[in-house]
């Protein structure tokens, strides 16, 4: 049985709601989204932009998109539906793989870095990085002038706690990016807390530099944990990501990506947020809600039916303030 919206119970035009990962192997495989015929890149693309007005493009982070791809998914998909991007691996301090770099970054890498299976940032001459940056940029052209482009997902690892460089990394990131909407995912409970007004603190510098701080729903009680506060820092966009809540394998090493986002939200859970959202809303010009328990058909059921909740919570709002 596969489980999509219908195309008029979107919830309004500011609030967007869509996945992590239109192309997830486990989602491709479960035969609980895609129709039988839909076996290529392009026919899946235009079927899930059918369902959903939103993705999040995940492969962003592993290598830097060609520009031809983005211009592809600008053609494939109607007019309205947008692209989140999350940023390369480079651009937030991340390991990237070597193989994985565009032919000319591998050619201009120092010698001790050209056999390396992988590379920090760290470690790269400026004039890389900053090749780095121009090439990213260029990709989403096509997106930009087709007036799709969302945002670019800044996410810190967990290793990127409060202080002076984490700021002006930060704030450089922001920079590059221009116009372009930021919104910045911390992965470290250092950042949150009553201890030292750690929160008010964090929410204090975010807004003063109008950068939007993703809420999140994910799992507790952990070194990456992130409180699901739902704070607006930014006028310009809210973004909430859900993740799931399966704390048991969210930092156990060495296991499948995939396997930490295997969880299904319950209708109960997806409720919580309805309220949170409807919340948020209005105090930013565009609200993306996405779905990042990519694990077979989870975050397409999940987003489907968060859909219909807010779809009937707004439609309940109207009908009593109708009637008051």
């Amino acid at each position: 049985m596969r489980l999509v919206p219908d195309a008029a119970s979107q919830p309004t035009p500011d609030i967007l709601v869509g996945t992590a990962s239109w192309t997830d192997p486990t989602l491709l495989a479960s035969d609980r989204f895609y129709p039988a015929d839909s076996t290529t890149p392009e026919s899946r693309l235009r079927f899930y932009a059918s369902r959903f007005p939103l993705v999040e493009v995940d492969s962003s982070y592993y290598a830097i998109p060609a520009r031809r791809t983005a211009e592809l998914w600008a053609e494939r998909t109607p007019p309205g539906f947008v692209f989140n991007l999350k940023a390369f691996a480079l651009m937030t301090g991340q390991p990237a793989e070597v193989s994985r770099l565009p032919k000319d970054l591998r050619a201009a890498l120092p010698a001790e870095l050209a056999t390396s299976r992988k590379v920090y940032a760290k470690n790269l001459p400026h004039a890389i990085m900053d090749e780095v940056w121009r090439l990213f940029l260029d990709a989403l052209e096509p997106l930009r002038e087709a007036g799709k482009l969302g945002a670019v997902l800044m996410q810190y690892p967990r290793w990127f706690i409060p202080c002076s460089a984490a700021v002006d990394t930060l704030l450089e990131g922001q920079s590059r990016l221009g116009d372009i909407a930021a919104p910045v995912e911390l992965r470290n409970h250092r950042w949150f807390g009553e201890e030292k007004n750690k929160t008010r603190r964090t929410l204090a510098f975010f807004a003063t530099h109008d950068i939007p701080l993703v809420i999140v729903d994910g799992p507790q009680g952990l070194e990456s944990s992130v409180p699901p506060i739902a704070a607006v820092t930014s006028p310009r966009l809210a973004l909430i990501r859900m993740h799931g809540r399966r704390v048991e394998m969210w930092e156990v090493p060495n296991v499948p990506t995939v396997e930490r986002y295997r969880y299904l939200y319950t209708a109960a859970e997806l409720g919580e947020w309805v309220p949170k959202i409807l919340g948020v809303a209005p105090q930013a010009q565009r609200t993306h809600v996405l779905m990042n328990n990519c694990y077979a058909h989870y975050g397409t059921q999940n987003a489907a039916e968060l859909t219909a909740l807010l779809f009937d919570a707004q439609r309940a709002r109207h009908a009593g303030g109708a009637t008051s």
